[in-house]
């Protein structure tokens, strides 16, 4: 597709736009006094083509969508049945599923909850791709999503949050030698304390400097205190919204976390240790509502043509069924993306099953009926740095004094060995005990339910070129940019190493056709995949049977008709996204701060 067809706008209306939208937003049940926050100069350190030229007019398109099915919220909730507690403990007979799922999706769809009120936690996550990212621009460009604070931003892909509540809490399996649960690409959010990762996941983003950016979590209570939902939150949870905040608290809140003026203190709301508790209460409410949302056939739905097939009610296609044959087999899917039934050979010779074992046929019968096609582990594909990931130019302050990433290039991602270790970007363990294990997880990430991962727009009904498609990123640096790009990587990747960088590939080669760049973190890859023996039609069959995982073939998907954005057309789904790629510079050496924190990486990260 001709770039221009994408990009709309040209750099210098983006700089203007991008000013414009911290403003230009629709806002519900705000107090009189309120007054909005004065535009901020748009934060942009990046070199050209980082930025997607039609960024600001998408993000408004976003914030349209988002009001929508905020108002949607808002009729749901104003025709549920009087919510009536009953019985000790009390229980909301009849009606407690729905008030606490009306809730979760208000909370989710708030632009509010936000310090310039422009960004929702729907914002990263439209329904229409399976609660994934939702501008096809940034999925090509910058990979990650801006803030509150444009465009400041993060350094992974956003996940889907279809059927996250289905993760355990992240604990280590002694005989196995493994990770198991938690949510985030790294695992951060353990559920240690609310015993839901999900509902721990939802408490990040709204203090997290590279999204929603409030200073301090009692903000989501400041802010509850006068949105138009207020009373039902009260009902719900019996929070009295009556915390004393002090009179420089609004401040606050509208200033995007890392500002220099705030200082250091994760808690710069001074509150005394009764309204502190309370506000903590309502931000332990607030991840605990939008997890039962995200729980629900709102979300996670399981009303795909393979839930259908469990039933008994849809007969798969041959490509599909052939699909589903090697997902079981000599594709060795199956081995991570549990679909609840048996895997049709064994791993003898390291690299997955064997191609003589693709006659097999499955003699299970289904041990799930609600499978939800991931082992909850984690595993380092070997995939390479993707330079076009914006974080990596992040290493500038902005007007507020803050520098999301003062390493740069130095940055590398070492995802739950990072987080193991307490490390930089990500959070803190909250179990020591763990930290001796980081080495042997550098480089790993969350394996990613395979259900949604070819849900788009109806308008543009797929991932894959030449369309019409909705273009998506896939694993958690975007580097892949097609379900066939995926399966081929799998398939090719150990057949056609090459020992380059991205945007270096030999001349004669295509990288991500016959030629994969050298991994990011390269010594704990996962081996039972990247020499498979699929053929070309045998990829092809994979990606029809993961089509058969998008929701709504049973039941509509609730508010996935909402996209108003553009298709794209053209291409091929093996090179796609293929005419963004961007050389990658020089890489300086692993930063001390990352790959220098005991217990350093074993073998040691260039």
């Amino acid at each position: 597709m001709p770039r221009a067809k994408l990009l709309v706008f040209a750099a210098s209306c983006a700089t203007i736009a991008g000013a414009m939208t911290f403003s230009m937003h629709i806002v519900h049940g705000q107090s009189q006094n309120w007054q909005p926050a004065p535009p901020l100069p748009p934060y942009d350190p990046y070199p050209p083509g980082i930025l997607p030229s039609n960024i600001a007019s998408e993000e408004l398109r976003i914030q349209r969508e988002v009001t929508g099915i905020e108002n949607e919220a808002i009729g749901e909730w104003k025709a549920l049945p009087p919510i009536t507690p009953v019985g000790n403990p009390p229980i909301f007979q009849g009606s407690g599923y729905q008030a606490v799922e009306v809730l979760g999706k208000l909370l989710n769809y708030d632009l509010n909850m936000s310090p310039l009120k422009d960004t929702a936690c729907a914002s990263c996550h439209m329904p229409y791709v399976g609660f994934s990212g939702p501008i096809p621009s940034v999925n090509l460009t910058m990979i990650a999503y801006p803030g509150s604070y444009h465009y400041r931003a993060n350094k992974r892909t956003a996940p889907r949050y279809t059927y996250s509540p289905n993760f355990p809490v992240l604990e280590y399996n002694a005989e196995q030698g493994l990770f198991f649960g938690g949510n985030f690409w790294d695992g951060r959010a353990t559920g240690y304390l609310l015993q839901s990762p999900d509902s721990e996941q939802a408490q990040f983003p709204p203090v997290d400097t590279g999204e929603m950016m409030f200073a301090d979590t009692a903000c989501v209570a400041y802010r509850l205190e006068s949105s138009a939902y207020k009373s039902l939150f009260e009902e719900v949870w019996g929070d009295t919204l009556s915390i004393n905040f002090p009179s420089n608290a609004q401040q606050i809140c509208d200033t995007p976390g890392g500002a220099t003026k705030l200082g250091t203190s994760a808690t710069p709301i001074d509150l005394s240790p009764q309204d502190r508790a309370t506000a903590n209460s309502v931000y332990n409410h607030w991840g605990q509502s939008i997890s039962k949302f995200e729980r629900s056939k709102n979300i996670s739905a399981f009303s795909s043509k393979f839930d259908a097939y469990l039933a008994g009610n849809y007969t798969l296609s041959a490509n599909e069924m052939a699909g589903y044959k090697l997902f079981d087999g000599i594709g060795n899917c199956n081995s991570c993306h549990l679909d609840g039934r048996s895997t049709l050979c064994v791993d003898n010779n390291n690299y997955g099953c064997t191609s003589a074992s693709s006659g097999l046929t499955d003699t299970g019968t289904a041990a799930e009926v609600d499978p939800v096609f991931t082992c909850f582990g984690f595993a380092d594909e070997g995939l390479p740095l993707n330079p076009r990931i914006s974080y990596f130019y992040e290493n500038k302050p902005d007007v507020l004094g803050f520098t999301p990433n003062p390493y740069g290039f130095a940055y590398r991602d070492l995802g739950l060995g990072n987080f193991l270790r307490s490390g930089f970007g990500s959070a803190a363990n909250p179990n020591s005990s763990w930290i001796t294990y980081a080495p042997s997880v550098d480089g790993q990430n969350q394996v990613a339910t395979a259900r949604n991962a070819a849900l788009a727009p109806a308008q543009c009904p797929t991932t894959e070129a030449p369309g019409p498609y909705f273009q998506k990123e896939f694993f958690h640096n975007g580097y892949i940019k097609s379900l066939k790009q995926l399966v081929h990587f799998y398939n090719t990747r150990d057949l056609y190493p090459f020992p380059v960088t991205s945007g270096h590939c030999p001349a004669g080669k295509t990288e991500k056709v016959d030629c994969w760049p050298v991994p990011e973190v390269p010594g704990n890859v996962d081996m039972t995949t990247g020499n498979l023996g699929l053929t070309d039609e045998q990829e092809n069959q994979i990606v029809a049977f993961l089509q058969t995982l998008s929701d709504g073939y049973t039941t509509p998907y609730p508010d996935s008709n909402t996209y108003t954005g553009q298709c794209m057309t053209g291409g091929t789904a093996s090179t796609q996204g293929n005419s963004y790629l961007i050389p990658t510079p020089p890489l300086p050496a692993c930063a001390s701060a990352i790959c220098g924190v005991a217990p350093v990486p074993n073998p040691p990260i260039q």
